[in-house]
């Protein structure tokens, strides 16, 4: 049985010392900022600091989407060093790089079908896809099958739950995702909306909180109510924050006094998912009964 390995976006948001210690191979959104196009290897041009910074700024940076021949390529290099492939896209409620992807596998079932791809579209966004690649490391370690490993993310991968809150609306505005009305009056009135990605991979606002330390434990309080079964069942825990670890660190504390979780991974959310959520957004991702 060949070997295979597991490839992703680079929207899963995992840091870069990660990537390289479980051999992850990653596809690349990329972005403009300032006139300067960023795409594979941009953490060598830029740091999260200085594109949070830009932001604060007034910078307003645009995403490209990976294409089918981006994705050809990536899958064709995991091919010719002797490997099968399952990748783990970014939500297709967010993004075509399923769609990307499919389309890339359906070619090379007919120039190469001596090997294997899978493309699991993992709902998910940021580190909430990052947890969802943790576990299918975890399961290809103990020895699973990339059937079997595929398998379990097709059943699992609804109770991966994401909750986040931003800290300006404005850029979630331009994202489509709150009317102007609801921008504006929420900067002054300091309104603080706490989303989730639904079962569709879809960025839902479902509720406001005025000021910012409530809008962070709201996130720890809706992990409480999702939780449910997994409460014991739910070891790794990933925090993912628009250059604001502080924050992240309080929301990390506020987990682990009230359901004594202890394996954390914290890491800065990335340009191309950071272009629309701006700067101060924390997002916390665990499993639960349902998203």
């Amino acid at each position: 049985m060949r070997e295979f390995i597991i490839t992703t976006d680079n929207t899963a948001d995992l840091p870069m010392e990660y990537i390289k210690e479980n051999n992850l191979r990653m596809a690349y959104l990329g972005f403009n900022l300032e006139g300067t196009s960023y795409g594979e290897n941009y953490e060598e041009q830029i740091t999260p600091q200085e594109f949070y910074a830009k932001m604060r700024n007034g910078a307003m940076p645009t995403t490209v989407q990976m294409n089918p021949v981006q994705a050809k390529a990536l899958f064709s290099s995991c091919f010719d060093q002797g490997y099968d492939v399952l990748h783990i896209t970014f939500s297709s409620g967010l993004s075509g790089s399923y769609s990307s992807g499919v389309i890339a596998q359906e070619e090379l079932a007919e120039e190469r079908p001596d090997h294997k791809l899978i493309v699991v579209d993992s709902l998910c966004a940021s580190m909430g896809e990052g947890l969802l690649v943790h576990y299918a490391l975890k399961l290809k370690k103990q020895g699973k099958t990339i059937e079997e490993v595929a398998q379990w993310l097709e059943e699992n991968k609804l109770h991966l739950c994401h909750y986040f809150t931003v800290d300006d609306l404005n850029h979630l505005y331009r994202g489509g995702r709150v009317s102007k009305v609801a921008a504006v009056a929420g900067t002054l009135l300091g309104i603080k909306p706490v989303l989730h990605v639904n079962d569709e991979g879809k960025l839902i606002p479902i509720a406001k909180v005025r000021g910012r330390k409530q809008s962070l434990s709201a996130l720890v309080d809706h992990m409480e109510k999702c939780m449910g079964s997994f409460q014991d069942n739910n070891p790794y825990i990933f925090i993912s924050h628009g250059d604001c670890l502080e924050d992240a660190l309080y929301v990390k504390e506020q987990v682990e006094e009230r359901f004594g979780k202890k394996e954390f991974l914290i890491n800065s959310i990335g340009p191309t998912i950071g272009a629309h959520s701006g700067p101060g957004t924390v997002a916390l991702f665990f499993l639960g009964d349902k998203r």
